[in-house]
């Protein structure tokens, strides 16, 4: 009977181990699946990266339909006060993609979306626009605009 006892609590504990292998595998799986599937690859490490560079001319439109740069007088607002982190300060600059162009342009969306959120003093910018000039891997250059959310301008 207790030799039984004793079986039975190993193959409970192996039972149990290849469950937690299981499950820790599946998990890094996943992990992979989704870094590859992602704008930002966490967990995703790649040998190799991108050679991508990228470039963004960044205007504020407002109401009316004028298209102003970031870099022309905004009030107390300087893009790099705001959006220099990340690889994003000075934009209009060209720049090498560090964790891929994919990532790059998200994180400029983002960037763009938060800068219009958080500038209550600008009272005639309707959004952001970005012009977003990049290469890939030493491929011909594309063009890609992105823009911020609608503000609420009076």
């Amino acid at each position: 009977m207790v030799a039984s006892w004793a079986a039975d609590v190993d193959r409970r504990r192996r039972l149990v181990r290849r469950v937690v292998v299981t499950t820790f595998v599946a998990f890094q799986l996943a992990f992979v699946v989704r870094a590859y599937s992602a704008p930002h690859r966490e967990f995703g490490y790649q040998m190799f990266p991108e050679a991508s560079t990228w470039r963004a001319d960044i205007v504020r439109v407002t109401s009316n339909g004028r298209r102003l740069p970031i870099d022309d007088d905004w009030g107390d607002y300087r893009w790099n006060d705001l959006a220099g982190v990340r690889g994003l300060g000075s934009p209009w600059s060209e720049h090498h993609a560090d964790a891929g162009l994919d990532n790059q342009l998200a994180f400029l969306g983002e960037a763009l979306d938060w800068v219009a959120a958080n500038t209550p003093d600008d009272v005639e910018t309707s959004y952001l626009e970005a012009q977003v000039t990049s290469s890939r891997n030493g491929r011909p250059s594309e063009t890609t605009i992105l823009r911020s959310v609608m503000r609420d301008v009076p």
